[in-house]
């Protein structure tokens, strides 16, 4: 079976276990361990702390060995980059896995409660050759992310509310934008398809793996 590392750049143990259970469950053909930062804050929410976390999943993924593929599992994809260009096995991200997912149904957005990362998620986007199919990321309200964490029937609420805005500029399928947001899209009953993060990055790992020469 496949050995993949899921690498959290949130320093929460906690989501880094609901994330891999998210991912196993999503392709249970990956053998997925999960590896937490320890010097970011335990929710990324600001671009300065994305930027500041490429550094330590950087040195989490040099370390790995004996392993098929590296999820970076954090929206904004800190040090995926990088660490595509220096393995050789495959790299992705929740951010790039779930453009590509969300792509594939037309025009899309991104909903998350995080907006100070609203302009590094554009400009993710932009990178990877979305522009013309990306409608933009949509925040709802102007609530603190760490405190709606802590209230989960406002923070699904507040999401779905994103995820509306989004569809009103016309998105056709809207990507969950957050790592700590994994798993709520199931929670949102809206008319377009919720793209899951942490699930579009394990089934585009699979894929990758798969595609190898053998």
């Amino acid at each position: 079976m496949p050995k993949v590392a899921l690498i959290n750049p949130n320093s929460n143990p906690d989501t880094t276990l609901r994330m891999v259970a998210l991912a196993r469950t999503a392709v249970p053909g990956l053998l997925i361990k999960g590896h937490t930062a320890t010097r970011s804050p335990r929710m990324i929410v600001t671009a300065h702390h994305l930027k500041a976390a490429a550094a330590e999943v950087e040195e989490i993924g040099a370390r790995l060995t004996g392993i098929d593929g590296v999820i970076v599992s954090a929206y904004g994809d800190p040090g995926a980059d990088a660490l595509a260009s220096r393995l050789t096995v495959p790299v992705t991200g929740l951010a790039k896995a779930s453009f590509v997912a969300a792509a594939r149904h037309g025009r899309f957005g991104v909903a998350t409660t995080t907006p100070d990362l609203a302009a590094a998620i554009d400009a993710r986007a932009a990178a990877l050759g979305h522009g013309d199919r990306f409608v933009g990321t949509f925040v709802a309200g102007d609530a603190d992310p760490l405190a709606l964490m802590s209230d989960p029937d406002r923070l699904v609420a507040t999401l779905a509310r994103a995820v509306r805005m989004a569809m009103d500029a016309g998105a056709q399928a809207v990507c969950i934008g957050g790592g700590p947001l994994a798993g709520l899209g199931r929670m949102i009953g809206e008319g377009v398809p919720l793209i899951d993060p942490v699930t579009a990055a394990a089934i585009d790992m699979q894929a990758q793996i798969d595609a190898r020469p053998h």
